[in-house]
């Protein structure tokens, strides 16, 4: 499965290694996507928001347990680049330890937090009994949520991009099946949803784990490998981390969000949760062109491949630009079609293209600052990463999305403008980040 990401044409590699991922990235949210659609299909409002409350917030703690991944992807890169397969070792046994020991945390001390958790997120009144139901059922399968994920770091470390896409391929026909028994055939509702989306976690992992069994992975381990060892436990969290908090703080921003949405009622919560959605999809290319670069740009730095690794960086983020620019377009012109394949209630869809054409010129400006992320992350600069993002959830994001819900009460536009804004200020520290690392040569050095 080990595969050398540091030789050959750049753009080639890089759409190459970045497709799987895109794909992944598809599948995986076309988990609460199914979730949301058969949910809508099935049952009311209420249960439509549950599903959509409650998935957010294991979007979050998903993603920050993927950002908490991303030290095992740099560390193994930059292990497999520099041809060290003792250290490549060390780090993915290492991890399969630490992350073991978190899963047991998290699954303990969050069961007992559910309530609390929906009464901060102020979910609407009407929601709150099916919310909590589908967290708790949800929160069961964290091990699941962990296992697929540092399975699918340890492997893109090693240069494997397409066994995640087959694991995740299997997660989401099992949950999409699972959801028509279980919503559909059986009326489970919201606890239904989550039922069918554990589940298919569990098959997921079950899938993975029985194919590497049978195919090697490329590095032997031995049980001395998972020992826990200082020093590759220290390289693991000081750049995983940050990248957890940083996408844990988005994930906060996003929920303050949603909380102001649903204090304006229930339409409202509604059409921001089918807007986050879609746009989930459209962050499909710049969530892969981040991942794709940190972990090509971490076998370069291995590798001594600095200029390679920057041009990686340039390739991808022209690519996310592009993309970002088609997203605007047809956003302006078709939101009302898209929201309208969630539901069918008139207020929901005008709620919804109105925050969707504010909230989609996002998707261009996070192109720009993923990439970079992602190049900080390969060098060990994750705190880089870490500080434009809390910037600008702390100077822009949270404080105009406040004050648009306040001032304006009849449009959710400004609202979704409010996201732009903040990407914009980090595009902005990204630059001249990287410029003054640059100037004083450190990007050079960082990685050797």
């Amino acid at each position: 499965m080990e595969q050398n990401l540091t030789t050959g044409n750049v753009p080639k590699t890089v759409l190459y290694f970045s497709l799987p991922f895109l794909l992944s990235y598809f599948l995986q949210t076309l988990y609460g996507m199914a979730d949301l659609y058969i949910i809508g299909q099935f049952n009311g409002v209420e249960s439509t928001t549950a599903v959509s409350v409650g998935s957010q917030a294991m979007h979050m703690l998903t993603v920050m347990i993927v950002g908490l991944a991303m030290g095992a992807t740099i560390q193994i890169g930059r292990a497999v680049g520099g041809r060290k397969q003792q250290e490549a070792a060390q780090v993915i046994g290492n991890t399969v330890t630490l992350f073991l020991c978190l899963s047991a945390v998290l699954t303990t001390g969050l069961l007992f937090a559910v309530k609390p958790l929906t009464a901060i997120l102020a979910t609407p009144a009407e929601a709150v009994a099916d919310t909590v139901c589908y967290l708790t059922i949800c929160l069961i399968g964290i091990p699941f949520i962990t296992a697929y994920n540092i399975i699918s770091a340890m492997l893109r470390g090693m240069g494997d991009s397409k066994s995640p896409l087959y694991f995740v391929a299997v997660a989401c026909a099992a949950n999409i099946a699972l959801d028509c028994l279980f919503i559909g055939a059986m009326g489970l509702g919201a606890a239904g949803a989550a039922l069918g989306t554990t589940v298919s976690q569990a098959i997921s992992v079950l899938v993975s784990l029985a194919v590497m069994k049978k195919k090697s992975i490329g590095i032997p381990l031995s049980p001395r490998d998972f020992r826990p060892r200082k020093a590759t436990m220290a390289g693991l969290l000081k750049i995983g981390i940050p990248v957890a908090l940083q996408d844990g703080f988005i994930q906060i921003s996003f929920i303050v969000i949603t909380v102001f949405a649903n204090r304006r009622g229930l339409n409202d919560a509604a059409a921001v949760g089918i807007v986050e959605k879609i746009i989930g999809i459209l962050f499909l290319v710049p969530s892969s062109m981040l991942s794709a670069v940190s972990a090509l740009a971490a076998q370069n730095i291995g590798a001594g491949k600095h200029d390679r690794a920057a041009l990686t960086l340039r390739f991808a983020s022209s690519a996310a630009v592009f993309w970002g620019i088609a997203a605007v377009a047809v956003m302006q012109f078709f939101a009302e079609p898209f929201i309208g394949l969630f539901t069918d209630h008139a207020d929901v869809i005008l709620s919804g293209s109105q925050y969707m054409r504010g909230y989609v010129w996002d998707c261009l400006l996070a192109g720009i600052h993923f990439c970079f992320s992602g190049y900080f992350c390969a060098y060990g600069l994750s705190g880089v990463s870490f500080l434009h993002n809390f910037i600008s959830i702390l100077c822009a994001r949270i404080p105009l999305a406040y004050l648009a819900s306040a001032y304006f009460t009849s449009t959710l536009f400004p609202m979704g403008l409010a996201s732009t804004i903040g990407s914009l200020l980090s595009v902005l520290i990204c630059v001249g980040a990287y410029a003054w690392l640059n100037k004083r040569r450190f990007l050079n050095g960082a990685g050797s």
